[in-house]
């Protein structure tokens, strides 16, 4: 299940979401991918912790192709956490949620 504080990501919506001044981090995923899902209500809680510091979302890589292929995503789940539109930390696999708010912390 989606929470509320997770936006959905599309191409369409991608670059323009990604240019906030606040931190944005997108997690790369599919509905076919283990880790994914194992990783995902980390994804949930930060969304919820940060929801007035930081922007958290997800994008389908099998629905929206072009964000992927965009950022050299060859492995889910990637997160990566930008800021003002540029790449600050990117993570490959599964990720620890202390990691995570770490990263998001620096840059607020």
């Amino acid at each position: 299940m989606m929470a509320g504080n997770v936006i959905e990501l599309t191409d369409a919506t991608f670059e323009e979401t990604i240019q906030g001044d606040v931190p944005v981090l997108v997690d790369f995923w599919a509905p076919w991918c283990g880790p994914c899902k194992m990783i995902a209500p980390v994804v949930e809680e930060i969304a919820g912790e940060y929801a007035d510091k930081a922007t958290i979302c997800k994008i389908n890589t099998d629905e929206h192709r072009d964000a992927a292929i965009n950022y050299g995503i060859n492995a889910i789940p990637t997160l990566i956490l930008f800021k003002a539109g540029q790449i600050e930390k990117k993570w490959v696999g599964l990720t620890s949620k202390k990691d995570l708010t770490g990263a998001i912390d620096e840059l607020l």
